[in-house]
């Protein structure tokens, strides 16, 4: 069995003291540049790791991290990011990591704002939140810049220098995605309906994105022959006014083939056309919600784009342990999957997302 690497060791073949190294490994005290980095490539090649459980033990040292998220009553989708910000927390709890947890109106700006002032005098070590309103959140991040507050975002990407890191889909390339699914059944001609079922349409980036993208790849297929016909509905809990508003649609443009929900409420879709007397139209919506998937397994629902939600506050946790734990350099963007989900295998993306 391997010999543990101490402290001990690292300074003597460092030449440095071990208060020197302890210093380098805490981040506290004064250390020059060049004694820093030749400790650290030291560490390195013994491939050295502390005991931070102990030593953060040994400080006392709490990591609070400000979560501001919409109120997951409001839409279902927020409960997912939310519970696995949850469970990263319980598994990183021994390092002193706690959640300031602050909740706003999905729907209304100012909300966002007051509560966005009200979680930070609360003086959290980072922040986490989706920029879901565009203009109020490049104010928010303004000021945490001026605060030097870490912050790293979720759902939905922007451009500010004080983004530490972006975990989620590119919403770009989703749009991407589901154009190129949808032209597979619409028989290289016809007219997409693209329906942005959600308020302050145009203050969200990541709607935008996605119609950027589908368009992109409609174009790219074929300029002449298929088409995209975009509805912003912010009366989308109206079922009557959303079926009336379908079936309008549907008489005017009788050459709309496919539907593509750009968020998580395709169900409310399905759930507003269930008496409509139109043929089945291939629809495809996001996300794992129960009512989706419910939709999906019986064949009103053809594709859902899995945003990996719980996966995505699971990382911003556990990221944010790392760095300020372990030291560790984010990535300025971190990805997810696109995920695929069709009937015959809605079972197995599932079980995934429960288990991050």
């Amino acid at each position: 069995m391997d010999k543990r690497v101490t402290i001990k060791d690292i300074a003597k073949q460092a030449g440095v003291s071990v208060g020197t190294v302890d210093r380098v490994i805490h981040d506290r005290g004064r250390v020059s540049v060049e004694v820093k980095a030749k400790v650290l490539q030291v560490m390195q090649a013994l491939n050295f790791e502390p005991n931070l459980i102990a030593s953060t033990l040994a400080f006392n040292r709490v990591i609070r991290i400000g979560v501001l998220m919409p109120q997951f009553q409001s839409d279902p989708y927020w409960d997912l990011p939310l519970l696995g910000m949850r469970r990263a927390q319980q598994s990183v709890k021994h390092y002193g990591v706690s959640l300031l947890e602050q909740m706003f109106d999905l729907f209304s700006p100012q909300d966002f704002k007051s509560n966005a002032l009200t979680l930070i005098d609360q003086k959290p070590d980072a922040l986490v939140f989706p920029p879901i309103f565009l203009k109020e959140s490049m104010e928010l991040l303004d000021h945490c810049a001026e605060m030097e507050l870490p912050t790293i975002l979720v759902n939905t990407d922007v451009e500010h220098p004080q983004v530490m890191s972006y975990i989620g889909q590119d919403s770009y390339q989703s749009g991407v995605l589901a154009g190129k699914l949808l032209s597979t059944v619409m028989n290289g001609s016809g007219r997409v309906l693209l329906l942005n079922l959600d308020k302050e349409t145009l203050n969200a980036k990541h709607l935008m994105d996605k119609e950027l993208g589908l368009r992109h790849f409609l174009a790219q297929k074929n300029q002449d022959s298929l088409s995209v016909l975009r509805q912003d509905v912010e009366d989308f809990d109206d079922l009557k006014r959303l079926e009336t508003l379908l079936n309008e649609l549907l008489q005017q443009y009788a050459d709309i083939k496919t539907v593509f929900v750009t968020n998580s409420r395709a169900y409310k879709l399905v759930e507003a056309i269930q008496n409509l007397s139109q043929a089945h139209l291939p629809l495809l919506g996001y996300d794992l919600l129960p009512n989706n998937l419910h939709f999906l397994q019986i064949g009103k629902i053809d594709f859902l784009i899995n945003q990996n939600a719980s996966y995505q506050g699971y990382l911003a946790i556990k990221n944010l342990t790392d760095y300020f734990i372990f030291k560790k350099q984010l990535p300025r963007v971190q990805h997810l999957p696109l995920d695929i989900v069709v009937a015959e295998n809605a079972v197995y993306y599932l079980q995934r997302e429960q288990g991050n």
